[in-house]
């Protein structure tokens, strides 16, 4: 939202700046782009833009790219530059679609294997399944939130290895999850799948997301259906979508795949990116003393297992539908070094090797207080810097 403004406004990042959609349209200068522009960038969230369609994505991006390029005159002459320009300091962020429906994925080799090695440490890291479909399961939508909104710890039912019964208290190993989801579009009719070479069509971006879970809960709850309570409490959204197609330049091959995927899960080009990622960690002490966080995770999107274009194919292999503004997340993204996990219980190895801080102070899972931020960003010579942006959320504790 701008200074000033009552309702939220749609808007381009252009460096420090944001370009405000609706002012801009309702100069006719997107008609040739879209359709009745003026109303479809008048709204709060993106959806109507969602649901123009991928050749409509395309086009306005190829439309504002020329208006904003060197030379172009046509903003300027309009006399809507002072008006269509806020400085992106000044505005506070807002979610920039509403969500239909929400499914995280579990895509990482690493991360998947990190976890079963701790869960199963004398049997095969990889469930059976897991090399022939991606895993996932279907979150809740309400509880998605914009980045910097603050997250309360999550009481659950929670079972001691030393006890024969579970308790009901604040959870104690409560964690972070790096992931990068993507957004939809509208799919095809009920019953229809979305083929792999297609799943681009659908897929107008991505944006950073956090998929906070806490592990005590997780871990007497998951069997036999899998994650609940220890992940609906909260997932923050970073509240600027990257386009697929700004993404272009940094596509790239994703690991191989053995066994060879069934054919309705086969790719035929490459439908990786090429995506630096990092997780700050930031105690309320260290932020006292004005010491800077401290970076504890670099890691690359480029590694996930499973593409987003193979996850769209299996979501709606079924026949399963999408819709414009449904959320699904890639699961945590994890690289193959200590360095480089996208979460807590794999950075310290489910808290036996806690992660030290400047303040003196250390962590096996997240106090309160704490504050994670990720950020993203591409970068590749001859191609222009890409950010992501970042998304935080500050640790409150739990209710009494």
């Amino acid at each position: 939202m701008r200074p000033g403004d009552t309702v939220p406004r749609l808007g381009v990042a252009i460096g420090d700046w944001i370009l405000d959609l609706h002012v801009v349209a309702r100069t006719g200068l997107l008609d040739e782009a879209v359709g009745n522009a003026a109303s479809i960038f008048g709204g709060t969230t993106l959806n109507a833009f969602l649901s123009c369609g991928w050749e409509a994505w395309r086009e306005v991006r190829w439309r504002l790219s020329s208006l904003l390029g060197m030379g172009n005159r046509e903003l300027h002459d309009a006399g809507i530059v002072e008006r269509a320009l806020t400085e992106r300091t000044a505005a506070r962020m807002m979610l920039p679609i509403e969500v239909g429906d929400y499914v995280d994925f579990y895509s990482s080799r690493e991360h998947a294997s990190n976890l079963g090695k701790m869960l199963r440490p004398d049997g095969d890291p990889l469930s059976p399944n897991w090399r022939y479909l991606p895993v996932g399961y279907h979150g809740r939508a309400n509880t998605i939130v914009v980045s910097g909104t603050p997250i309360v710890r999550p009481r659950g039912q929670i079972k001691s290895p030393d006890s024969d019964e579970p308790f009901f208290g604040p959870s104690r190993m409560l964690d972070f999850e790096l992931e990068v989801a993507f957004v939809t579009g509208d799919g095809p009719p009920l019953g229809a799948p979305i083929p792999v070479e297609r799943a681009r069509e659908y897929i107008f971006g991505v944006a950073l997301l956090n998929d906070w879970s806490a592990r005590d809960i997780q871990a007497w709850e998951y069997q036999p259906l899998g994650p609940f309570l220890s992940k609906s409490f909260a997932t923050s959204l970073a509240p600027w979508i990257v386009t697929l197609d700004a993404l272009e330049p940094f596509r790239v091959e994703g690991p191989v795949q053995e066994p060879p995927p069934l054919p309705h899960l086969a790719a035929s080009d490459s439908e990786n990116f090429d995506v630096a990622l990092s997780v700050e960690l930031s105690s309320a002490k260290l932020r006292r003393s004005e010491d800077s966080p401290r970076t504890i995770a670099r890691t690359n999107f480029r590694g996930m297992y499973w593409s987003m274009a193979q996850q769209l194919a299996h979501l709606t292999s079924n026949g399963a539908g999408v819709r414009a503004g449904d959320v699904c997340g890639s699961g945590t993204i994890s690289g193959s070094e200590a360095g480089s996990y996208g979460s807590m219980i794999e950075l310290t190895w489910r808290g036996t090797r806690p992660i030290e801080l400047a303040d003196g102070s250390s962590r096996a899972f997240l106090a309160d207080g704490d504050i994670v931020t990720m950020r993203g960003a591409c970068d590749r010579p001859g191609a222009a810097h890409i950010g992501l942006g970042d998304v935080s959320g500050t640790i409150l504790p739990a209710p009494n």
